[in-house]
Order: C-alpha cells, then structure tokens, then sequence
C-alpha cells in the first residue's frame, strides 16, 4: 500500500482528487492538507511515501518549498509536484529542487496513480508536454551580481537605493541595469524582469 500526502490549496480539487484516489487498490491518503506549511508538519506526522504537491499555494512556502524541507526532513518521502501550467521558471525550480515528479492538473486520474506509482518506486517523472520544455531550458545568462540587482528592480527598488544595498555606486547600477535589459533583448527593465521571473533565473 503507497500511503500518500495531498496538497491543494483549491478546496474542490482537493476533495476531488481525495475521491479518485481513494479508488485506487493500492493507494491510501492519510492526510489533505491545502499550504506547503501544513504539508511538512502533516508529512512529519504521518511519514508518507509519496507527497503530492501542488505548486502555487499560499503562505510562505509552496509546494516547491514544502517539497526541499520534505527532502530534507523526510528524505523516504517521494515528492510528485502538480501545476496547472508548465511555466518554465517553475520546471526550472523543480528540477533544481530535485523533486521525483512533476505533472500537469489536466493529467488524467489514470496518469496522476500512475505517476504516484512510478514515484513511489523510485522512478522520476515529468509529464510529456513539459519534456520539450525541460530540453530547452535556457541556461541563465544573468550574473549573480546581475541577478541581485534585477531582485532589487523587481522589489520596486531605484537606482540609488540598490546602490547603497550593494555598495555600489547609482551609475554602476544604472550600467547593469543597461546590461541586463540588452542581455535578456527585454524592451525595459519591467519587460526584464518578466523574462527572469518566468525564467525563473530570479
């Protein structure tokens, strides 16, 4: 028997996948639970096997967070992550998170047992419309110095406050910010910080 952790922050598709799952021969939910908060304390509880997350949720930690302190805290805890879109910032984060799994939510409930059953025993998967995704994931060309300043612009930061933040002096910010937009061909530094979010290099 697979004993299996769900979080879902949307009440109905909690309750949802609890049902379908339930149905499965071979698969028990020992707990729901809606934050990534309340997926590590109900994971420390009831030390499951698998650990399916969803990936926008609310409060501090979401699922990509829950799944690093379950790696962490509760290494025999597998981690399959669900999301209802495959943004690339998100399948970046994931695999650098090294979770065991990673599925769409218009995956079937055939798919989803499937995918908890792979999980489960060792294998790692990723839904096939995200494989090309994951091929094409382009390497970060910002620098970490480059990185840093683009956090503080995407924080609402001006050039003089994110000088005195990293000691540098406002033209030098002024000249990364330069960079940085040429680097990432953004048309201004608010299109920069679109592209490195849903890149997820910041």
């Amino acid at each position: 028997m697979i004993r299996m952790l769900l979080a879902e922050d949307q009440h109905v598709i909690r309750e949802a996948l609890v049902t379908l799952l339930g149905l499965e021969p071979d698969i028990e939910v020992v707990e729901a639970v809606e934050s990534g908060a309340a997926a590590v304390a109900a994971a420390l509880v009831h030390r499951p096997d698998v650990a399916v997350l969803d990936i926008d949720m609310p409060g501090e930690i979401d699922g990509l967070g829950a799944a690093g302190e379950l790696r962490s805290r509760l290494p025999g805890c597998r981690t399959l992550m669900l999301t209802g879109h495959g943004k690339p910032g998100h399948l970046r984060r994931a695999l650098a998170s090294q979770v065991d799994g990673f599925l769409l939510k218009t995956a079937s409930p055939e798919e989803l047992s499937a995918a908890i059953r792979k999980v489960a025993g060792g294998e790692r998967v990723l839904d096939p419309s995200l494989a090309i995704t994951a091929w094409n994931l382009a390497d970060n060309p910002l620098t970490p110095r480059e990185a840093d300043v683009l956090r503080l612009v995407a924080a609402g930061g001006e050039a003089t406050e994110i000088a005195g933040q990293l000691f540098l002096s406002a033209g030098t910010v002024r000249n990364y910010i330069t960079a940085i937009v040429t680097k990432l061909n953004a048309r201004n530094r608010t299109d920069a910080v679109r592209i490195a979010t849903e890149a997820g290099w910041i």
